[in-house]
């Protein structure tokens, strides 16, 4: 094939309202290709508490908020649009799971899972029939548990660790991080994700037909700048600004500049939506604001072995 246009977004974090638009940007866009490079799950339970039958409490973003048994689905949605899972309970079951936070954790990778599933029958249904092909490549924020609900879609695709023929350019995949302070399910050291980028690159037959989808972005790039923090993980700022500094993967530069791709797809740092050339290669962070419910992404437009053609995209 020689013209190719893909549509990539990353870190939706749960946001159904996101999932829902990365599966219209197929149609919207014309993409041949839609990637979804990581962090697809969210970062928090929010209980909806029956206080009294059919009355309900829920507590996020800083708002009490009620809601009668005939208007609780509707708040249960809007959470899940902001990113986290709503979870229907009781206060007795809610003073038990306080008291386990091993229950918690279970209740979270359960709800996780229940979620990605949705999704991928959202997006089976969705995409049925269309000549389009669909990665989903987990981050650094999700759980392994995951892995199966992408698995259980008859359309979307974990390149996890694999190079894949996309119309006739190649694309190696992972959504490995290299350590952050938050010590999230997938990240490992720099000499670990080198490894991982290696092992692929070395099956690659034509780096400058090449796709690095790799969620962490490369080391002071530009595209990795993120808020600095102190050691109470807290951000640092001065002269009322915050300071920002590189969080990206020292490794993941240095397989760019080594390997010298066409292109490479990247995400992790929400803050950082941009692009950059390092040497022939054409770097891009389409940012996240998943929490708004708005859509960062990037079409990229691809011609006989070269980037024709670009766009930022928000919706």
């Amino acid at each position: 094939m020689a013209d190719l246009r893909i549509f990539y977004t990353t870190d939706v974090h749960g946001s159904e309202k996101c999932f829902r638009k990365f599966v219209s940007t197929a149609k919207f866009y014309k993409a041949n290709v839609v990637i979804l490079g990581g962090d697809i799950t969210g970062k928090m339970i929010v209980p909806v508490i029956e206080r009294e039958p059919g009355n309900f409490t829920a507590t996020y973003d800083g708002a009490n908020l009620s809601a009668s048994i005939t208007d609780v689905s509707g708040l249960e949605s809007s959470i899940r649009n902001a990113g986290l899972y709503p979870y229907r309970t009781n206060a007795s079951e809610l003073e038990e799971l306080h008291a386990s936070p091993e229950k918690v954790d279970a209740l979270f990778t359960q709800l996780m899972v229940q979620s990605v599933e949705s999704w991928m029958s959202i997006l089976d249904e969705n995409l049925k029939g269309m000549e389009v092909m669909c990665f989903i490549t987990p981050g650094n924020d999700d759980r392994q548990a995951i892995d199966a609900s992408v698995a259980k879609s008859a359309i979307a695709v974990n390149p996890e660790g694999r190079v894949i023929d996309i119309g006739g350019y190649e694309m190696l995949s992972t959504g490995y991080s290299n350590p952050t302070p938050w010590k999230t399910p997938r990240e490992c050291s720099e000499e670990e994700l080198a490894a991982k980028v290696e092992t692929m690159a070395a099956q690659v037959k034509d780096m400058e037909r090449c796709i690095f989808n790799l969620h962490c972005p490369p080391y002071d790039s530009g595209l990795d700048s993120a808020p600095k923090l102190d050691e109470n993980l807290k951000q640092v700022i001065q002269g009322g600004e915050i300071i920002m500094a590189p969080a990206g993967s020292v490794s993941v530069r240095k397989a760019i500049e080594t390997h010298r791709p066409m292109l490479g797809l990247h995400g992790h740092i929400h803050e950082s939506r941009g692009s950059v050339k390092i040497g022939r290669t054409l770097c891009l962070n389409p940012g996240s604001e998943y929490n708004t419910g708005i859509l960062r992404g990037l079409v990229v437009n691809l011609n006989n072995g070269k980037v024709k053609s670009y766009q930022l995209t928000s919706g």
